[in-house]
């Protein structure tokens, strides 16, 4: 490559003014600016692009409604109903607690898709509840806290997979289905994890609850449960599609929150849409960036060339398989899981189609990568929020997380070297691939 190159040039631009403090976005545009710039090209072409990848592509609206449906859901009343009725479930066993923590997961995975908004929703709760009377450590519980948030993507519905889409064309549908099994099979490691540490560190068991309470809490539960039911019933059955269902969740969120549990106020509702707004500018301003920055990448060939490299070094798909999970997990520590997505893997998906991958496994393996870098260090974006939530060292979350994401690893190596337990399920219900 010639250091003096446009393309160099802009990706050291970019580059530097990362490092300089920049969001990723407004830096991926400046540096494409500058190359369009350097290459004599029209200007105009980083509105086109922006303008025509954002108000053109009906999927991206999907992304602002889960995160609006996961922020209603927080200021509502329905995670503490569905907390009860975790606790009704897995709550008399030893570390009953902390399997309340990774049912939860599973639970709000049918609902907001973003790990980030599990953690930070119900994050700062089971941080209480965990360490009320010093059941459990603060740095346990923020680790355990952190390791089952990153189930939410990967169980349907997955913001992370409607921007693989956006990037792939795979069918939302089917990427959501691939990521039923994944995410239930890491939720069950997890939960082995758990009862492991519990026999070791001797955790408490919780007071059980009265047989005659529970189908109290079940009802007042039955609500909040019946979102993920019809959110998901709607999307399989084609009476929506993946961003109506998006929108109905929203709504459905709102009118459960206020109208059955009349549990939100005028201030609360105003804050929620208010942080769901800046949510959604600051990933909007990531999605326009990659797709100027994109649109630079292919006038450059560079994905062409990439695939070109990379057949010629006679790859099987395994051992493809195996380079982009080492990547992506390298990246991971470093990168945010969304500038992964929009940046990285457009680049490397004309392989894995040249090598006959289906795309669909390809996503789930790929989400599930991007999910293990939130919470590896150094950068372990969701490390950062649970230790704020928590006031724990880093240090002694990283420890107590680490059993848990060396189960993570092994869910990712039978999920990449076993494509069925991906897509089983989407086979199972029509997908041809």
């Amino acid at each position: 490559m010639n250091l003096a190159s446009p393309f160099s040039l802009a990706l050291v631009a970019i580059t530097a003014l990362a490092f300089l403090g920049l969001p990723i976005g407004l830096s991926m545009i400046c540096g494409s600016i500058l190359y369009l710039a350097l290459s004599g090209a029209d200007m105009g072409i980083v509105a086109e692009q922006f303008l025509n990848g954002m108000y053109s592509n009906y999927v991206i609206l999907a992304v602002p409604l889960f995160i609006l449906a996961a922020e209603l859901m927080n200021i509502g009343s329905m995670t503490e109903r569905l907390l009860s009725f975790c606790n009704v479930l897995v709550g008399r066993f030893r570390g009953g607690l902390a399997q309340v923590n990774v049912v939860q997961s599973i639970i709000f995975a049918g609902m907001s898709g973003s790990a980030i908004a599990d953690a930070a929703g119900t994050g700062s709760m089971m941080q209480k509840l965990m360490t009320d009377g010093n059941r459990y450590t603060p740095s346990f519980a923020a680790a355990l806290t952190a390791v089952t948030s990153v189930i939410g993507p990967i169980i349907p519905p997955s913001i992370p997979m409607v921007i693989y889409a956006l990037v792939s064309d795979a069918s939302i549908g089917y990427l959501f289905l691939a990521g039923m099994v994944p995410g239930l099979l890491m939720a069950g490691l997890q939960m082995v994890q758990v009862a492991i540490t519990a026999r070791r560190q001797n955790f408490p068991v919780e007071e059980p609850v009265p047989l005659r309470e529970i189908p109290g809490i079940t009802w007042r539960a039955l609500p909040a449960l019946f979102m993920p039911v019809l959110l998901l019933g709607c999307i399989y059955s084609g009476v929506t599609t993946p961003t109506e269902a998006a929108a109905l969740a929203a709504a459905y969120a709102l009118l459960v929150s206020a109208v059955l549990y009349r549990s939100i106020r005028w201030d609360a509702l105003y804050r929620a849409l208010l942080s769901s707004s800046k949510t959604t500018a600051s990933i909007g301003m990531l999605i326009a960036g990659a797709l100027v920055f994109n649109y630079v990448i292919t006038i450059e060939n560079i994905p062409e060339s990439i695939k070109g490299v990379l057949t010629s070094w006679d790859m099987s798909p395994v051992v493809f398989l195996i380079f982009v999970n080492i990547l992506l997990l390298l990246l991971g520590c470093f990168l945010e899981g969304t500038t992964i997505l929009l940046i990285v893997v457009p680049v490397l998906i004309p392989t894995a189609q040249a090598l006959g991958i289906d795309l669909v496994h390809f996503g789930v393996v790929v989400v599930v990568n991007i999910m293990l870098g939130l919470v590896t260090p150094p950068y372990g974006l969701l490390l950062f929020i649970v230790a704020k939530i928590s006031g724990a060292p880093l240090r002694d979350i990283v420890r107590d997380a680490l059993p848990f994401i060396l189960w993570m690893a092994l869910c990712l190596a039978v999920i990449t070297f076993i494509p069925d337990v991906v897509l089983w399920l989407p086979r199972l219900l029509g997908y041809q691939g």
